[in-house]
């Protein structure tokens, strides 16, 4: 109980301080609705698809391919740094708080992001027709997975290699804008050439839109979609297991200073 009660007391101190600025949830709020809604009409346009039909698939790709990377993996980068540089993790080692609650705080505030930003695009979605095709729990899994992996890394990248706050936007451009292209998430992967698909295979982006749309838009269960699923977990535990071991070096390390 004394780690629940911590994780949410951190948890609740990141969303209340987010809510205050404002500024950082409105601007993922309109990142993914712009694109979903710019990726629809285009897709709708030049596919030929009726609306509904072109949303369906848009909207597991801005979620999983867009919202989601800037929310959780940035997000979590920045918070990081942020908690670097105001001496928080000083204060830490002077109070009751275990370090393992401040790194599940921080998962779980991310998460409650993430979540919002999925009812928010498919509410969204939702307005042109749209539907969920598949599996809710499916469907959750793998939107739940996608957040861990992403929140996973932004604790690695956020504690190994970005020292002050104006890193983080060089960072994830550097890092994420090509993997978010090879990724299916502003052009479908059926329009990629053969070479880029193989290429694709070891972008953990491209399995998580890959296998978010195939349960929304297709309404594919766990056997079809096998290969991406398998991949994201363990591309999931990985990233779970490394941030954590970041996060403690990174410990370690603010304690000498």
């Amino acid at each position: 109980m004394k780690y629940w009660r911590e994780t949410i007391a951190v948890a609740a101190r990141i969303l209340t301080e987010l809510l205050r600025r404002k500024r950082s949830l409105i601007f993922w709020s309109i990142f993914p609705v712009s694109v979903l809604i710019l990726s629809g009409f285009i897709l709708a346009e030049r596919a030929k698809l009726s609306l509904n039909v072109a949303f369906e698939y848009t909207a597991p790709s801005t979620l999983a391919g867009a919202a989601l990377f800037f929310s959780c993996l940035g997000g979590s980068v920045a918070t990081v740094v942020a908690e670097r540089e105001q001496k928080t993790l000083k204060r830490l080692f002077i109070s009751p708080l275990s370090g393992t609650s401040y790194f599940l705080g921080i998962f779980l505030a991310h998460s409650c992001i993430g979540i919002g930003q999925t009812l928010l695009v498919y509410t969204i979605a939702s307005f042109w027709g749209a539907t969920f095709k598949g599996s809710l729990f499916l469907g959750f899994t793998i939107i739940l997975m996608c957040i861990v992996a992403y929140v996973g890394l932004g604790f690695i990248l956020g504690t190994q290699l970005a020292r002050r706050i104006e890193d983080v936007n060089a960072l994830v451009a550097a890092f994420g804008v090509p993997l978010l292209i090879l990724g299916g998430a502003f052009l479908p992967s059926s329009l990629f050439p053969k070479t880029l698909i193989n290429i694709a295979q070891f972008n953990p982006i491209y399995h998580m839109n890959e296998a978010l749309v195939a349960v929304s838009a297709k309404g594919d269960e766990l056997d079809k979609i096998g290969s991406h699923f398998w991949f994201l977990v363990v591309f999931a535990v990985m990233m779970v297991l490394g941030g954590w071991l970041s996060y403690w070096r990174m410990l370690i390390v603010e304690r000498r200073l």
